[in-house]
């Protein structure tokens, strides 16, 4: 899930490892808005990824001792999925809308509303067909099946256009060029 609301596909486990962050870059890091506890790490790369930062993955081995964990799994699964979506759609929001506007920023609007068409449209029809005792009619089975294919390339394509678009150049070379903060998002 960290992968999808920060943004960082290429991160194996932001939750192991260290981050370290440029003097010119965490200038620009909401501080004052970053999660609290276990969450900390995920929001982190949800911050940096909002202002474009490059991030890498230096992964390290994990060491543990005989230090209890006070961690809640049931209470962090349901607290963490909600910030980890929360962070996904304002990221997307960000990225794709508000920064800026590409084909990814169509497919994100039209393949989840295809998927949820076409989904509605087969249930409905299915259970109507069922209730009557009759089977469904080929083209109503393609006039579902065909926005939920759809709907699904584009969200993948929308992906693919994520995965590939991670920020490359570090903030602080940008800086040092003389771009603002404000064109650096851009």
């Amino acid at each position: 899930m960290s992968k999808f609301s920060s943004g960082y596909w290429h991160v194996f486990d932001p939750n192991n490892g260290y981050t370290a962050i440029h003097s010119a870059a965490l200038r620009l890091v909401p501080l004052s808005k970053i999660s609290d506890g276990y969450f900390f790490e995920s929001d982190m790369l949800f911050r940096l990824n909002t202002l474009r930062a490059v991030v890498v993955d230096v992964p390290m081995l994990a060491i543990y001792g005989d230090e209890e964990s006070y961690l809640n799994i049931r209470q962090a699964l349901r607290s963490f999925a909600a910030k980890h979506a929360g962070n996904f759609v304002k990221r997307i929001f960000y990225s794709y809308f508000l920064r800026g506007f590409s084909v990814a920023s169509i497919q994100w609007i039209l393949g989840p509303l295809l998927f949820l068409f076409g989904t509605g449209f087969g249930v409905y029809h299915w259970a109507a067909a069922s209730s009557a005792g009759s089977a469904a009619t080929a083209g109503t089975v393609m006039l579902a099946a065909l926005p939920i294919l759809i709907g699904l390339q584009f969200v993948m394509a929308a992906i693919d256009y994520d995965v590939r678009s991670v920020p490359t150049i570090p903030l602080h070379r940008l800086l040092s060029k003389g771009f603002s903060a404000y064109e650096i998002q851009d």
